[in-house]
């Protein structure tokens, strides 16, 4: 491992290069985070260094919208997001850079820096899923949606934590933006028994971590849009798709409009049932 006060003075390829070999065989999102820019480094300066792997967009996140900063162009984040329109412009971004560790960095320059180390963190496509479990069935029943996950996890990871905390799990997957192919900031584990799927939802929050610290994430049943009604099999709502999940361990089930009303408000045999919540499916998040 390098020491870091050798930043300024090597070059990329002189300290942990990226051959050729290590990246024929995989595939990136086209969007790339980069983060740990100069304070005083501005857009055109930012176009100027990247673009020299191919035509990029800069996606310039602020924290302020006032005309000031808009005229000066700084940076308000310290970080950026790199559109790509080619696949193969990530790959060339990453053969420039060097490694520390599982970290990719690269060295920019600013009016007031000279080689300043900033991060290019690229989303690799073999890191969106992983099974645990290939012979095993995957019930989407028993499985669980993740949301406001931390862009940089990867399937693995959340496999094997969910795994130590609630039991066996069979597939974890990230979900990703279908144009770019880049990290939505939600996930989906499924486990392989209804009793660690229990667990999970009865837990309901989970630290993830994320970069030197944990970040709270709730934990919800994960609801499909194309389930038949459990109580009446369709027969109370024209066999369409019932658009209901109750979430509570003594039910686990889709119900239709009609019964939902009678099994959780007018059966006086199970009164409880009227606190269970009720989970529906909002485009691809359940809520």
């Amino acid at each position: 491992m390098f020491s870091r006060k050798t930043y300024g003075d090597l070059s990329p390829r002189m300290l942990n290069p990226i051959s050729d070999e290590m990246l024929a065989n995989e595939h990136f999102s086209r969007k790339v985070f980069v983060g740990g820019l100069p304070i005083d480094i501005n857009e055109a300066e930012i176009v100027k260094t990247f673009s020299k792997f191919g035509r990029v967009l800069v996606d310039w996140p602020r924290r302020s919208n006032s005309n000031k900063d808009h005229q000066s162009n700084r940076s308000m984040t310290g970080y950026v997001f790199l559109v790509y329109e080619d696949e193969r412009s990530v790959k060339k971004l990453i053969s420039e850079c060097y490694a520390d560790d599982e970290r990719f960095y690269l060295l920019v320059s600013s009016p007031t820096m000279r080689k300043k180390p900033v991060q290019v963190r690229p989303w690799k496509l073999a890191d969106m899923d992983y099974i645990l479990k290939p012979k095993l069935f995957l019930d989407p029943r028993r499985t669980i949606f993740i949301g406001g996950v931390p862009r940089p996890t990867h399937a693995a990871e959340l496999a094997h934590l969910f795994e130590c905390l609630f039991g066996t799990v069979c597939y974890a997957s990230i979900d990703i933006d279908p144009e770019l192919k880049y990290p939505k900031g939600a996930a989906r584990v499924t486990f392989c028994s209804s009793r660690s799927f229990i667990a999970a939802i009865t837990g309901r929050f989970v630290l993830l971590p994320h970069g030197e610290t944990k970040k709270r994430v709730e934990v919800k049943p994960y609801v499909m849009d194309d389930q038949i009604c459990d109580n009446c099999y369709g027969r109370n709502c024209a066999d369409r798709w019932a658009p209901y999940f109750c979430g509570d361990p003594s039910c686990l089930q889709y119900y239709c409009e009609t019964c939902w009303d009678q099994v959780h408000y007018g059966n006086l045999l199970f009164k409880k049932r009227n606190t269970h919540k009720v989970y529906v499916r909002y485009g691809d998040q359940t809520k």
